[in-house]
């Protein structure tokens, strides 16, 4: 006799749950133009990515969740969640054994046959696709919907946009645009340009993102000549991957003294926490970055 693969027998059980579950169904449009059919109450939840986690536990469902990615670490409380593999490389067998009835995917970075394989099996997919800070707005609101958190959706993204109309506020008697370069770890030199959240939020923040300067999109790499070139008054540090110190960040710039943001003291160091993830604390970081680049309107003093 056959042995039936392991695989096999988690789909087998799963397809004998699934009609249980969407019993009671609706269908939304996803972020991504997709037609999804829901439970009209999800009971078990698996995020496919550490920003849908943050948004999940800020709205206030994280009882729902039943596995998440790896570095699904914000919230602290999100790191005992049951791990499906990392967003770039999903466990399709955890995931099926942990017996979801909705995944919550995005668009960039979760494989897209992946994806596909879970529809066919009887799991529905939300897919969530934020590109900019209305975006990620958006995103809030929809998770919302699916998982029946409609008002506390609202007095999040509400809560946001105020802030946001706060920093906007602030600049609006300013036409000063000082020249900002936002590097991403120490080594190499690499910054973000048009179409990033970086990019949108230097320009909310009343500044000039030099690495969109060419129009030149995504993540660049740029040379120390080509940083002398640009001579930035403000120049903010993030370690994205991690593992670097404050002053290890600070220390190819200050070789550098003629370059006007270190000559100034406004050679900043931010937490990438801020800014790596389409999340509610990008609006965080949009403050930072006005603090940092209009000290003299938001009060800010951490120029070294």
């Amino acid at each position: 006799m056959t042995a039936i693969p392991r695989i096999t027998t988690l789909i087998l059980a799963l397809a004998f749950l699934l009609p249980a579950n969407l019993v009671s169904a609706r269908q939304l449009v996803d972020q991504a133009g997709r037609t999804v059919e829901v439970p009209d109450r999800p009971q078990r939840v698996i995020a496919l990515a550490p920003s849908i986690v943050e948004v999940v536990y800020e709205l206030g469902r994280q009882d729902l969740l039943k596995g998440a990615t790896q570095y699904s670490t914000e919230p602290p409380a999100a790191r005992s969640l049951p791990r499906v593999g990392s967003y770039v490389r999903l466990d399709l067998e955890k995931i099926v054994a942990l017996e979801p009835d909705l995944c919550l995917a995005i668009k960039d970075g979760n494989p897209l046959p992946t994806v596909n394989r879970l529809v066919e099996l009887g799991i529905p997919v939300y897919v969530v696709d934020p590109r900019s800070i209305e975006g990620v707005m958006e995103m809030i609101s929809r998770l919302g919907e699916v998982l029946g958190a409609d008002a506390g959706a609202r007095e999040l993204v509400s809560g946001l946009h105020r802030r946001v109309a706060r920093v906007r506020e602030r600049l609006a008697g300013t036409t000063a645009r000082p020249s900002v370069f936002f590097q991403i770890d120490a080594a190499p030199i690499v910054s973000a340009g048009r179409g990033t959240f970086i990019d949108e939020l230097i320009t909310l923040a009343g500044g000039r993102n030099l690495a969109a300067t060419d129009g030149a999109g995504g993540y660049l790499k740029f040379s120390w000549e080509d940083v002398l070139r640009f001579a930035p008054e403000v120049v903010i540090v993030a370690s994205m991957a991690g593992g670097y110190s404050e002053d290890q960040l600070k220390t190819g710039w200050r070789q550098w003294p003629q370059v006007p943001a270190v000559k100034n003291g406004r050679l900043y160091v931010l937490s990438a926490d801020l800014v790596d993830r389409p999340t509610p604390r990008l609006i965080d970081g949009l403050e930072a970055f006005a603090g940092f680049i209009h000290p003299e309107l938001f009060g800010n003093d951490t120029s070294q």
